[in-house]
């Protein structure tokens, strides 16, 4: 559990940035999934635009980010 401890903490934030994105998506559609299913209701696709909008709009500049850093340390 250290070694998982320590290797979270030597991450760069944007790295931590991406994997919280990458989960936060992954856990919301698991739980409209699983609220549709029990209720028979599905969520307010607002709210569901809103948050792949957003969480996909941070993944994206993430990417570019690195992108860019990587062509100018070349």
């Amino acid at each position: 559990m250290k070694k998982m401890i320590g290797r979270i903490g030597s991450m760069k934030s944007l790295t931590k940035a991406v994997i919280a994105c990458v989960a936060f998506v992954v856990l919301y559609t698991i739980v409209a999934i699983v609220i549709q299913c029990t209720t028979e209701k599905a969520l307010d696709p607002s709210l569901t635009t809103g948050v792949y909008g957003l969480f996909g709009t941070e993944l994206a500049v993430s990417g570019f980010i690195k992108i860019f850093k990587i062509r100018k340390e070349e």
